[in-house]
This record gives C-alpha cells, sequence and structure tokens, in this order.
C-alpha cells in the first residue's frame, strides 16, 4: 500500500516494498565481492565498504536504498545460543552497486571496545569486516518500509544529517538522484569524532565538484570548535550554516532525513525549531507554549517528534 502525503505542491508517494523475503529461519548465501577501507588510512577507527554478490536470489531487484539487510554471523555465543541477526543499511542506489543489480554494498565500522576490564569485539562487525572476496554470508531481508526514498523524488529538495556509519544510506541516495538527473537542492550534513573518520571523502569530492546543487557540510566533535568554544555537533551546522541551510529548509518541497546514533535528533528538531523551521516535527503537550530557546533535553526527548516531512533511522 502507497503512503502518500501533500507537501507544499507535491505529493510524497513512499514506494511498495517487499519485506522479509529471507527470515533468520530461511537466510539466503551471498558472496563477498568487495570490502574495503572507506576512511583515511591513518583513521583509529575502521569502517569498511563491503558488497555482496545477491545472484541467483530472489533478493535481485527487490532492495530500495534506504532498507536494510540482515547478517547471521557464524557461531555461538557463551550461552550456546545462535549469534543475533544484525541490520545494515543499504549504501547503494536500487540499480544496486556500479548500476548492477546483483550487487548490493553497506558500511560496516569494526566495534571494538572495553567492558569491565575486558575486551569486546562487535561480533556481526568484526565477522564482516574479516571477509574476503570469494567469501560466503548468511542474509536476510530486506527490512524498512519508511525510510525512503520517495517514488516522485524528483519533486522535492533533501536534507540528509548522518554521524558515522549514518552516512551509508545517504551515498545511495545521492547517487540515485543524481544518476537521474536530479535538478533540486540536496544538502549532506555529516558528523564525526576526527577528521580521519570522515567517511567515503572521494565520493564527496566528486558530487561536490560536479554537482552545484549538491553541499556537503561536514563537523568534527573533538577537534572543531566553534565560536564559542563549544563542540561542534551536526546540530550545530544548522545553526552555523543557516546561510545554506535556510533557503533549502524554507522550501515547501523539502524533506529532512536523519541516520546515526540515537540522541542527535533531539539535538536537530531543537534547532530548527530555534531556527523557525517547527513544520519538520511535532511539538505535543505544554511544551508547544514554551519558546524553543527554553526547552529542556527531558522535556525534547518526550514531546518531540518527526513530521511526516522527516524520516528517522537512528539505532
Amino acid at each position: 500500500m502507497h503512503l502518500n502525503l501533500i507537501i507544499g505542491m507535491a505529493e510524497i508517494i513512499l514506494p511498495e516494498v517487499e519485506l522479509n523475503i529471507y527470515s533468520p529461519k530461511d537466510p539466503v548465501e551471498a558472496t563477498i565481492v568487495e570490502n574495503y577501507v572507506c576512511t583515511a588510512e591513518n583513521s583509529p577507527n575502521i569502517v569498511r565498504h563491503i558488497t555482496f554478490d545477491i545472484s541467483g536470489t530472489d533478493l535481485v531487484d527487490r532492495i530500495r536504498v534506504g532498507q536494510s539487510v540482515g547478517v547471521l554471523p557464524p557461531g555461538e555465543t557463551e550461552k550456546g545460543r545462535p549469534h543475533k541477526l544484525r541490520l545494515y543499511s543499504v549504501s547503494s542506489p536500487t540499480k544496486g552497486e556500479g548500476g548492477k543489480s546483483h550487487l548490493v554494498s553497506t558500511t560496516v565500522k569494526r566495534s571494538i571496545d572495553e567492558i569491565d576490564g575486558k575486551l569486546y569485539l562487535g561480533v556481526a562487525s568484526n565477522y564482516l569486516s574479516d571477509l574476503k572476496p570469494g567469501d560466503k554470508v548468511q542474509l536476510t531481508g530486506p527490512s524498512g518500509k519508511r525510510y525512503l526514498l520517495p517514488e516522485n523524488a524528483q519533486d522535492f529538495n533533501y536534507v540528509f544529517f548522518a554521524t558515522g556509519t549514518g552516512i551509508a544510506p545517504f551515498r545511495g541516495m545521492i547517487m540515485e538522484l543524481f544518476e537521474s538527473g536530479y535538478k533540486g537542492d540536496v544538502a549532506l550534513v555529516f558528523g564525526c569524532a576526527y577528521r580521519t573518520d570522515i567517511l567515503y571523502p572521494d565520493f564527496i569530492k566528486e558530487m561536490s565538484e560536479k554537482h552545484s546543487n549538491f553541499h556537503y557540510l561536514s563537523c568534527v566533535s573533538r577537534e572543531d570548535r566553534r565560536s564559542d568554544g563549544s563542540k561542534y555537533y551536526v546540530q550545530s551546522v544548522i545553526n552555523d550554516h543557516s546561510d545554506t541551510l535556510n533557503p533549502i529548509l524554507e522550501k515547501e518541497n523539502t524533506l529532512i532525513y536523519i541516520c546515526g546514533m540515537k540522541g542527535m535528533e533531539t539535538g536537530i528538531y531543537q534547532n530548527l525549531a530555534l531556527q523557525g523551521h517547527l513544520e519538520y516535527l511535532q511539538v505535543r503537550g505544554d511544551l508547544a507554549e514554551v519558546p524553543p530557546s527554553e526547552w529542556q533535553w527531558e522535556d525534547l526527548k518526550k514531546n518531540i517528534k518527526p513530521s511526516s516531512r522527516t524520516f528517522e533511522e537512528v539505532y
């Protein structure tokens, strides 16, 4: 069933998608064909671009950009149970990586942490990162039915907010838009901890050079400082680069997409409100009577939700 919403003079028509063609109880085998680091070589964080060959499966031509695929790592937990499914956002356009419908890509960060004095390695992320071309992997999916580009994608402008591997769906969306002759405005706001953590720098450079209607705004939280000395996060860009963003956000046919760490959306919503862009959020309860400059963090988390013009994928 289509989801149709009227936005300004345009109607949002989200495409119909098929879900869970393959389930955890009935996964499908795919082959790794590509696995490379997509950060600067000297980054302390390791993020990899991984491409699966899904030839001969029912996933071919049935995964849309914005959806996710599930990965089932082999082996068992310490309690003897199979490792849990892990979802990864697709970073290739709908027509496939490199225009090949049998190739689907994702973006994976190795998870390495210390918990209670012990080294912890993320099971699925490290499993995927270790795979080499020719290796096999069990996939499920696709998942996700709302975090999609509209069928009438050319009718809208876009502001994409991403932190870390949250850039994955936007890589595919940006490719899909501009490969189809897109003429609107696209702004990509990307945040990371260190300058070496900027993802897909060659792709970003190419898009910036080819398309004057593509606007890339990055912020590095542990290196850059704002004029008042505070850290520079994705939500800060709304205020600090209002000269670039406001003309796009003020258009009646602009949509916002947010992808990354949970909690980032709260600051984004407050700064959108401070700039007067209340059409991208729903303000509930008594908070609607309070000026945005006086909103408290706990009230924000409880009483601010995305409007029909805003799409969230946070984790």
